[in-house]
């Protein structure tokens, strides 16, 4: 038999997490998902074309990232997955099968987008965007993208189970990133029970005259008026004009009104946002590069 699709492998990967209630590692999952579907030697020693991973491998990690997505299941550890309340129940529901169209609701489902608000534009896998016939050029961006979304979501779960020390120094390995501050040194991580609102503080000249202050939560819920009031009443404290308040979360409507009436110069970032900035500036992540030929029409000029 050939490799199933990716959507293929959510039905038998979610009956086998519901027999495994506490969880397991995405190894086991990858074994006994293809023992269910009954893949042969053969179809298990098919690698994705760049020789590093197995077809069925990528394709029953793909299957789960779209369960994480209907929020079904999650990885409460790097590398492990279990069904959420909600898929237990789900599995139990659909014990006998998945019928067609619900699970094409499953394979759309776009990435969580309770993050920030307003919602970012996070990029709905429909049929518009996935039509066989779209150009090459456009099949690649909507894989790249889908690829963005899929590490942005796992990058909000490792965030949300770091240590609260952890994510303040990821906020300023972060900003560093972006540029700011002369040199690692100029980062200064001082969140600590009564610190005031204030986890870190960035340097923007060698004297130390100019500074950024920084506030990282490590929230589900989202952070409220108070939260940026207090902060702003902190960067007051100590006299400060510029503030970044990062969260793993979101903000209310009314804390971003509150912000943006405050001060020209205290920047809100979200749990999405942060994830975007990590992917781009490199932290917490690895670029793969692909290789796309092309015409030189130069070199062909004179043929």
């Amino acid at each position: 038999m050939s490799v199933p699709t990716y959507d293929q492998f959510i039905e038998p990967l979610l009956q086998v997490l519901a027999q495994r209630r506490d969880g397991l590692r995405a190894s086991e999952a990858h074994a006994l998902v293809s023992e269910a579907v009954g893949l042969s030697e053969a179809d298990k020693a098919e690698l994705l074309p760049s020789g590093k991973q197995a077809v069925y491998q990528n394709r029953i990690s793909w299957a789960h990232d779209r369960l994480k997505r209907a929020g079904l299941s999650q990885s409460p550890k790097r590398g492990r997955w279990r069904l959420t309340p909600e898929g237990l129940t789900y599995a139990t529901e659909h014990a006998a099968g998945i019928a067609p169209g619900e699970l094409d609701t499953l394979v759309r489902v776009p990435a969580d987008s309770k993050a920030g608000e307003p919602d970012p534009p996070h990029r709905a896998t429909h049929p518009d965007a996935t039509i066989v016939n779209a150009s090459p050029d456009e099949r690649i961006d909507e894989a790249v993208g889908e690829l963005h979304d899929s590490v942005a979501a796992e990058l909000l779960e490792l965030m949300h189970s770091a240590t609260p020390a952890f994510f303040e120094q990821l906020v300023l390995d972060v900003l560093h990133g972006l540029g700011y501050g002369l040199d690692r040194a100029s980062l200064r991580q001082v969140g600590r029970s009564g610190d005031g609102g204030i986890d870190g503080i960035i340097s923007l000249d060698r004297l130390g005259l100019e500074k950024v202050y920084v506030q990282a939560k490590r929230w589900q819920d989202k952070v409220g008026r108070p939260q940026i009031q207090s902060f702003f009443g902190a960067l007051a404290g100590h006299r400060a004009t510029k503030g970044v308040f990062m969260t793993t979360s979101g903000f209310t409507k009314v804390a971003r009104e509150y912000a943006a009436q405050v001060s020209d110069s205290l920047v809100l970032i979200d749990g999405r946002r942060l994830a975007d900035l990590m992917i781009e500036e490199g932290i917490g992540v690895s670029h793969r590069i692909v290789r796309i030929a092309k015409i030189d029409s130069d070199y062909f000029d004179e043929a």
